[in-house]
């Protein structure tokens, strides 16, 4: 038997899931070892090679392929512990990173510090050349100045690079000798070039992504390369692919040159599980995304039965953080997981994250030390977890110490333990709701039109809860929903983007450039398809343009109806295409305004499996109530007796009506009083909200 394993390493638990070659997954989870990768990821893999009744050697044997999801390059950016790097810019262009995009949400108050750039001003150099908007050399290159420049570079040991030149997009020439220029005098020093790493306009997000790529290139590669070799020691001799904030997969090399693509990269397959559990539920198409982690809630939205992406991915605050800049998916994030710390401000106030435990020390109720209240916390003490079931009984849980950390909130907000943890899980779902609206009802997606699919290790608490907020009626939490991420990655093709801008206006539209542009994207595509082992006939391109209404300023992404432009008609189609898309954002078209592209992109998708089939209908019956009950709190003073049922006790056509706990070994779902769930034909649980 062939096993295809995926792994999802999150601030706080490593998911891991293996295919067995049939479409059945198994889950094993352990908690992040953030010194050692490998160490937790070895852990999990331990733990579902148990429940599988194989040895973890005998797994790894008979493994052909295993997608690797990481949070290290998000952690290296928020802690600062990315390479010491410098920026090389045109001359007189310094301060690109220093001014941002000058956007502030509150333009009035100067009580908040100017941020600081990512990489600092005094490690910025400036290099004598020009080139103008239309490709044509105004200032020659000084080599002679950019020579003592890298030389300099090299005794201030600076350890990787990024270079990012005013018009580089429209001649590269300048970039790509000062590329051969840091190889012949700093051999082996990490560089970007940002025309090769995202060929578009506007200068800040250019170079914002190019410092954050140059920045990651030493941790990256040294943590991937480790990774593997870790792998191979361990007796795996199989493929290994990384997923990509691309939403997909690539190879090992082609990260260590692109690491930019791992930011975020976990929470990026969570929408292609989503899709996928919605299609096989005949759920529709518009899916809400949720996923709620031991550190952070991720919230995104699939459209159409399509991905969403945007270039608009700031880590920190929009405007104040960092640019992300690459066409990512869009997947938004809060600090509202299992463990975000619930905490009193200077006004009396109760307020739950950003801060979160994290897997050291953890929750108070984990045992390891933590003694700050968490959501995680409120949920042993409303007696939502089995203490001697958690993780399927492979870790106890501390009740006294969870209701010891809720009990100083509750001293502060003068209610009983009980009460307090109830406010902590309402604030966290408020929190959620909040950041669903942000991507739904702000952006024109009505949430009662949609379906939600909830994953990630705490989802169950509280998703029946958030779905009675949004009035959303259709609620899915897969089997698989406590390693949602890492289920996506075994739904995920391998993906490969390339971009490049031209500027044309629908009225004034240059056809025979736009084909060249297309052109070379393709081949670029083509390139990297061929380069892929054993791979490479399953795949398809799709063309997009990144368009506008002119005098617009942000672009929305519209795919081509026809794969090149050779007459009126298919520069009609791609309008027509725009005006469809702008309508079901905006609500809005303008027929007569002229559109203006900004920038072209393909991507390649080489299909990596088959999309699962779904299991045929089957009739609910309701199942017989619970010989075993346990006391839980749902806001008021005294608890229910709640029947609890394990996931073993319900098979498919089962209804179970609320109140009620339903534990699965690496997750819990609490059905509240008046809702209910059904377990489908396909094993994943379809809950019903009041």
């Amino acid at each position: 038997m062939t096993y295809r394993i995926s792994v999802d390493t999150g601030g706080t638990f490593t998911d891991v899931v293996v295919n067995d070659g049939n479409g059945n997954f198994s889950i094993g989870k352990s908690l992040t070892t953030p010194d050692r990768i490998f160490e937790g990821m070895r852990n999990a893999m331990v733990n579902v090679a148990q429940d599988m009744a194989i040895s973890l050697e005998n797994l790894l044997e008979n493994t052909s392929l295993l997608i690797y999801g990481t949070t290290r390059a998000t952690n290296a950016i928020v802690t600062k512990t990315v390479a010491k790097t410098a920026l090389l810019t045109t001359e007189g262009f310094p301060d690109i990173l220093v001014l941002k995009e000058g956007g502030k949400f509150n333009p009035h108050d100067f009580s908040q510090d100017y941020p600081h750039p990512y990489i600092p001003r005094r490690h910025t150099f400036e290099i004598e050349e020009r080139v103008g908007s239309e490709g044509q050399t105004v200032v020659p290159l000084n080599v002679e100045q950019a020579r003592r420049t890298i030389s300099e570079l090299g005794k201030q040991k600076f350890e990787a690079i990024a270079v990012c030149l005013l018009w580089s997009i429209a001649d590269p020439a300048h970039e790509l000798q000062l590329g051969a220029l840091i190889e012949e005098i700093l051999p082996g020093t990490p560089y970007t070039l940002s025309h090769q790493l995202i060929s578009v306009v506007r200068e800040y997000r250019r170079a914002s992504a190019t410092a954050i790529d140059a920045s990651l290139k030493p941790l990256m590669q040294a943590h991937l390369r480790h990774l593997e070799d870790d792998l191979r020691l361990a007796g795996y001799q199989g493929e290994v692919l990384v997923s990509t904030a691309a939403g997909g997969c690539s190879s090992i090399d082609a990260l260590i040159e692109k690491p930019i693509y791992t930011v975020g990269s976990g929470p990026a397959m969570a929408p292609i599980a989503a899709k996928t559990y919605s299609a096989v539920e005949g759920m529709g198409e518009d899916v809400i995304v949720c996923d709620t982690g031991g550190t952070t809630f991720d919230v995104g939205v699939v459209r159409d039965g399509r991905l969403t992406f945007s270039r608009d991915t700031w880590l920190g605050p929009r405007y104040t953080g960092d640019l992300l800049g690459i066409s990512a998916v869009d997947m938004r994030s809060i600090g509202a997981g299992g463990g975000s710390i619930a905490w009193i401000d200077d006004g009396g106030l109760m307020r739950v994250g950003p801060m979160s435990a994290g897997s050291v020390p953890g929750p108070a109720c984990y045992g390891r030390g933590g003694t700050k209240p968490t959501v995680s916390d409120a949920a042993v003490v409303l007696g939502y977890f089995d203490p001697d079931y958690f993780l399927g009984g492979r870790m106890k849980l501390d009740v006294e110490a969870a209701r010891q950390a809720v009990h100083g909130v509750a001293l502060r907000i003068g209610l009983t333990i009980e009460e307090t943890a109830f406010r902590i899980l309402g604030l966290a779902s408020d929190l959620m709701v909040r950041a669903i609206g942000d991507v739904t009802i702000n952006e024109g997606v009505n949430p009662r039109e949609s379906t939600i699919v909830a994953g990630g290790g705490a989802a169950g608490i509280n998703i029946m809860l958030i779905a009675k907020e949004l009035g959303c009626n259709k609620v899915v939490l897969p089997s698989s929903a406590s390693a949602l991420s890492a289920s996506g990655m075994q739904f995920a093709n391998i993906v490969a983007e390339e971009a490049q801008s031209l500027v044309t206006l629908s009225n004034r539209f240059d056809a025979v450039r736009v084909n060249e542009v297309l052109d070379d994207l393709e081949n670029k595509l083509h390139g990297f398809r061929r380069r892929l082992p054993g791979r490479g006939d399953a795949y398809a391109i799709e063309r997009i343009g990144e368009a506008r209404y002119l005098g617009q300023i942000w672009e929305l992404d519209t795919p081509l109806p026809t794969d090149r432009f050779f007459g009126d008609d298919d520069l009609a189609a791609y309008v027509g295409a725009f005006h469809d898309v702008h309508e079901r954002v905006f609500a809005v078209r303008d027929p007569n305004s002229p559109i203006e592209t900004v920038s072209w992109k393909a991507r390649l998708k080489v299909a990596l499996s088959e999309p699962p089939v779904p299991a045929p209908r089957v009739e609910f019956t309701q199942v017989k109530p619970s010989a075993t009950v346990r006391p839980c709190f749902f806001g008021e003073k005294t608890p229910l007796q709640v029947p609890i049922y394990k996931a073993a006790d319900l098979v498919r056509g089962s209804r179970v009506q609320g109140p009620a706990i339903v534990e699965e070994s690496t997750t819990t779902l609490v059905v509240y009083p008046d809702m209910a769930v059904s377990v489908s034909g396909n094993g994943h649980y379809l809950l019903e909200i009041a």
